[in-house]
């Protein structure tokens, strides 16, 4: 503990007025945390606008697979990849679809979720002055840029990105693109190379968050006085350290495949073009899907619990209510966190396991949503019979409680293999997926900057244009996803680059008659007013229109985030939400070294309302009337 200690010394709060940094050190080579996490929030962001753009372009194929693509179809970055009617290609396709999971996985969501809040938030919570390792901070956010910047470059690469799809299965994807003379510059190589790299910022963000909540806690800051975003944050790090590391030996095994002639993932006997592969073989592609899958479900929460952290934050402070069930809680994302080793295979159903693991995994598949229930229903119950202020950030707290819903319940159905045979790579799966990381997950991340944008910046973020953000944001992500459980189920294959088009039988179901309120409804907006029946490929339109909303609905937030981080109304208060926990007792902004004295936590993080207190909070940072001293007094009197 001591050596950890150390490492954080000289970010320490008596010298933060003595620190004096080039520019260079303070906003490029920083490592203070919360410069490192404002990096991780900027370049995630954009990211995440990138991997928006690609499904744009996506959902403009299938919805209008025999119109040329507007605006940017004669941009040179699509030169060598739309037809020459300008027309999106089956190839396109697959590789913005491929590139658009991983980007919004593994450059943006878990980034942001991970990386920014927890590099931000969880230092200030837990009253440390910095990470236990601020170098190593350093190099985890430069390890993430430039693996960003590998798999955007891809795309300038004479075969393009990676196209096999974001899981990136062998043995197609050990197979692609080796007709190129040099198959280290190949987009699916890049591909391989840019994940060790994202992989090993993950690792290394993992053992510093977990170094740093078990060593760095403030005074009085037991394990049960930590906030619960903290607790989200602990068992996160502990998810992507213990499940990354089988990906990233995958990617490496993979890479070697294609440069190097091994076989790990190439079985004896595979053809390739009409010809024998010249492969050692033996190889086995399962296990490359036991390898990804067994990082691809703790992905899933690690993508949503630093949400559901934000979001009991948020719910708490404007209920004006304790968290209902905290240690309840805490225990529910240690069962998760736990459960979610042992539910990879569901995603494998079609492999052909026998009814025993099959069984087994449908099992645990089941009961890994009862955690799930818990959080979910100790934050309604936190929100029941309170005086609810409907801020910014609590309309987009309250609105990701339905949406995480949504996204679980829709989940159930696929535990069962037998259903699973069914919706297995449907429209169906992509809706439930969606429900839980969109409107689920990105919802609690907006929630999260709207909430600590005043701590941040010292200022307010624009009422009336989150507003504008929020509503549209709502309501277009429904319109995108809901849609999709009907076409699933209706047996509509995901990666149908024209929409299903070309599956007739499939596609012209009827969904709703011609006479229908609703079929009325959607010819006149999409129809010219014609009198026809609504199929099932035409929900296309509708998921696509609601795309394209949502583009636009996300320029009232970049405005208000720019504008108001120079011209937003002052926040000049410390504590402007009146919240409880500890990041609020520091400066706003927070100086190097976030504390102008030594924080203490003298109760537990939400005492919210308590009987007989002077006001509705009692925050962990401020002492007992009883227990303060003279002096003291004197500096709460001064400051």
């Amino acid at each position: 503990m001591s050596s950890t200690t150390e490492s954080a010394a000289g970010h320490g709060h008596d010298d933060h007025d003595h620190h004096d940094p080039s520019f260079w050190q303070k906003y490029i080579f920083s490592t203070d945390h919360k410069v490192i996490g404002i990096q991780y929030g900027i370049t995630s962001l954009v990211f995440m606008a990138f991997g928006f753009f690609l499904m744009m372009v996506m959902r403009w194929s299938i919805a209008y697979p025999d119109q040329p693509l507007p605006l940017v179809g004669n941009w040179p970055f699509f030169r060598n990849w739309i037809g020459e009617d300008g027309l999106v290609t089956g190839e396109l396709y697959n590789m913005f679809g491929a590139m658009h999971g991983t980007i919004m996985v593994f450059l943006a969501v878990v980034p942001l979720a991970f990386g920014a809040f927890g590099n931000y938030v969880t230092p200030l919570q837990i009253g440390a002055p910095d990470m236990a390792f601020p170098r190593l901070n350093m190099v985890s956010y430069w390890s993430y840029l430039f693996g960003g910047i590998l798999m955007l470059t891809s795309f300038f690469l004479t075969s393009g990105a990676a196209k096999v799809g974001w899981t990136n299965y062998s043995p197609l994807a050990t197979t692609t693109d080796l007709h190129f003379r040099d198959k280290f510059w190949t987009g699916q190589t890049q591909w391989l190379v840019a994940m060790v790299f994202l992989i090993s910022s993950s690792l290394l963000g993992a053992v510093n968050f977990i170094t740093t909540i078990i060593n760095l806690r403030a005074p009085g800051m037991t394990w049960f006085r930590m906030p619960f975003f903290c607790w989200a944050q602990l068992v996160t790090a502990f998810l992507l350290l213990l499940a990354f590391p089988p990906l990233e030996v995958a990617a490496v095994m993979q890479l070697m495949d294609r440069l190097a002639g091994t076989s790990f993932f190439v079985p004896t006997g595979l053809v390739v073009g009409g010809s024998l592969f010249d492969s050692a073989g033996g190889g086995s592609p399962l296990l490359y899907q036991h390898l990804f899958w067994f990082l691809g479900h703790p992905e899933v929460y690690v993508l949503i619990l630093p949400a559901i952290g934000i979001v009991s934050e948020v719910v708490v402070n404007n209920t004006r209510k304790p968290l209902w069930g905290y240690r309840t809680m805490v225990g529910a994302v240690m069962v998760l966190g736990f459960l979610s080793f042992i539910v990879w295979a569901h995603h494998m159903y079609l492999t052909g396991m026998g009814t025993a693991i099959s069984t087994f995994f449908q099992t645990t598949t089941v009961l890994i949503s009862v955690p799930s229930v818990i959080l979910i229903t100790s934050l309604l119950i936190s929100m029941w019979g309170g005086s609810i202020r409907f801020t910014m950030p609590m309309l987009w707290a309250t609105a990701f409680i339905p949406m995480f819903g949504i996204g679980g319940l829709t989940g159930l159905p696929l535990a069962f293999n037998l259903i699973d045979l069914h919706l297995h790579d449907t429209y169906y799966v992509i809706g439930h997926f969606h429900y839980v990381v969109a409107p689920g997950t990105i919802f609690g991340l907006f929630a999260g900057i709207y909430y600590w944008f005043p701590k941040q910046t010292g200022r307010q973020m624009n009422k009336l244009l989150g507003h504008l953000h929020f509503w549209p944001s709502l309501i277009c992500m429904n319109l995108i996803f809901a849609p999709m459980f009907i076409q699933g189920m209706s047996g509509m294959h995901r990666r149908a680059f024209d929409g299903g088009a070309a599956y007739e039988q499939i596609a012209s179901q009827v969904y709703l008659g011609a006479d229908h309120p609703l079929a009325r409804m959607f010819n006149a907006f999409f129809k010219n007013g014609a009198h026809l029946p609504v199929e099932v490929i035409d929900l296309n339109l509708v998921t696509s229109f609601g795309a394209f909303v949502l583009a636009l609905a996300q320029i009232p937030f970049v405005v208000n985030f720019f504008w108001s981080m120079f011209k937003g109304g002052k926040s000049t208060e410390r504590n402007p939400w009146q919240a409880t926990t500890l990041e609020w007792a520091c400066p706003t902004p927070p100086p190097h070294g976030n504390f102008d004295k030594d924080p203490v936590a003298y109760r537990d993080p939400y005492e919210y309302s308590v009987p007989g207190a002077e006001s509705d909070y009692t925050p962990q940072f401020e002492p007992d009337p009883a227990e303060v001293t003279e002096p003291e007094k004197k500096d709460a009197a001064a400051s």
